[in-house]
C-alpha cells in the first residue's frame, strides 16, 4: 500500500484546477491515471522487460511496418530510413536536435494506442480522462492520478550525462482516439556510451524531485472505494470508454460499467 498522501475526489478537482491555473501557458500540465498507486511510471516497453537504444527500437518498428501497413490499410513515412536513424542515435547533438520532431512520431503513436510496446508515456491534457483511466478497472487497490510539468520556467536545461525527458506534443496524424483522450506523449532518453536509449522517466524524476522547476511531478492518491461515485460523474459529461476509443469493445465497457454504477 501506497505511504503518499490521500486525496478525496473534491480535492483532486481543487489541487487538478490549481495546477493548471499556475502553470499555464509555460507547460501546460499533463496527467496521467494509473489503476494501482504502488506501481511505478513505466513505459509499456519497460513492462516488456526492455530498456532498448535507439537504433535497436527503430529496426523493430520497422521490421514489422509492412505488415502493419497492409492490414491497416495506411501508409506511414519511410525516411529517414532504419540506417539513417543508426548513424542520427550515434550522434549526440544530431538526435538531440530532432527530438523537437520526434522521427516517425505518429507511427510510434499510433503503436502505442494499438497496444505495441513503446518508449511513449501516454498522457491526457484532461484531469477528467486520467481520472476514468485510473479508476475504469474494478479492484481493491488505491489509484494513482500524476501531474506533470515539463518546466516552471521559460528555458530547460539538461547535462550531456543526464537522462533527458521531452514532451513531444499533441500535435501529430494519429488514430482518432489520441483525440479524444487529449493525448500527448513523453519520452525519455540518456546518451550512453556512443549512442542514445530509452530509459525510465523515474531516472529524471528521481533527481528532480522536491520543487525543482522543470520535470515536475505531482501523485494524487486515490482511494479505491469512491470508483462509482467517480465513474458515474465522469460518465454524466460522457466521458467513458465509448467516447474515448470509439470502439465496440468500448461500447461494451461503457454500458457494463454504467449499469455497475447505477444508483437503485
Amino acid at each position: 500500500m501506497s505511504n503518499d498522501q490521500v486525496y478525496t475526489w473534491e480535492q483532486f478537482k481543487l489541487e487538478a484546477a490549481r495546477l493548471r491555473e499556475e502553470a499555464f501557458p509555460l507547460s501546460p500540465i499533463l496527467f496521467r491515471g494509473q489503476a494501482n498507486a504502488d506501481w511505478d511510471l513505466d513505459t509499456t516497453l519497460e513492462r516488456s522487460g526492455h530498456n532498448e537504444a535507439v537504433s535497436d527500437y527503430y529496426r523493430l518498428i520497422f521490421r514489422i511496418k509492412s505488415e502493419v501497413e497492409i492490414a491497416t490499410r495506411s501508409k506511414w513515412d519511410d525516411e529517414p530510413s532504419a540506417f539513417d536513424l543508426d548513424q542520427l542515435s550515434r550522434d549526440y547533438d544530431g538526435f538531440s536536435r530532432s527530438l523537437a520532431n520526434l522521427p516517425h512520431y505518429a507511427y510510434m503513436a499510433y503503436l502505442r494506442h494499438h497496444g505495441f510496446p513503446s518508449p511513449l508515456l501516454d498522457w491526457s491534457r484532461s484531469p477528467f480522462v486520467a481520472a476514468y483511466f485510473a479508476f475504469r478497472t474494478d479492484q481493491d487497490a488505491d489509484v494513482a492520478i500524476y501531474a506533470y510539468a515539463d518546466r516552471t520556467t521559460a528555458i530547460k536545461t539538461s547535462s550531456s550525462d543526464d537522462a533527458q525527458i521531452h514532451r513531444l506534443g499533441p500535435y501529430v496524424a494519429a488514430h482518432k482516439r489520441h483525440f479524444s483522450q487529449q493525448s500527448e506523449y513523453t519520452v525519455c532518453v540518456r546518451y550512453l556510451p556512443h549512442r542514445w536509449s530509452f530509459v525510465p522517466h523515474s531516472s529524471v524524476f528521481s533527481v528532480h524531485a522536491g520543487g525543482a522547476s522543470q520535470d515536475v511531478l505531482k501523485k494524487f492518491v486515490l482511494k479505491a472505494n469512491e470508483r462509482q461515485r467517480i465513474l458515474r460523474e465522469l460518465n454524466d459529461y460522457n466521458l467513458n470508454a465509448y467516447s474515448l476509443f470509439g470502439s465496440e469493445e468500448g461500447l461494451m465497457e461503457s454500458l457494463s460499467i454504467r449499469e455497475e454504477t447505477r444508483t437503485t
